[in-house]
């Protein structure tokens, strides 16, 4: 029961950080900038790849999410 419980945690805290870097990579790539009030990204930061830090922690949070969905519909 604490392992369930902890991976629903989890997933509740991934999916909390896909929303947020998806706003974030949403604003950075297809309206060019976010700056606001709470976060501004891209202005002091160099882009990895050619794609802004937002992008790869919104990639991150979906492992993260995948993997404690998994673990939530796995049989052991």
């Amino acid at each position: 029961m604490v392992k369930e419980r902890a991976l629903k945690v989890i997933l509740i805290i991934s999916l909390i950080g896909i929303l947020f870097s998806g706003f974030l990579s949403y604003q950075e790539l297809f309206v060019g900038s976010c700056n606001f009030l709470f976060v501004s990204c891209g202005v002091n930061s160099k882009p990895i790849a050619g794609l802004p830090a937002c992008v790869y922690g919104l990639v991150m949070y979906l492992v993260v999410f995948i993997v404690s969905l998994l673990g939530l519909h796995s049989k052991k």
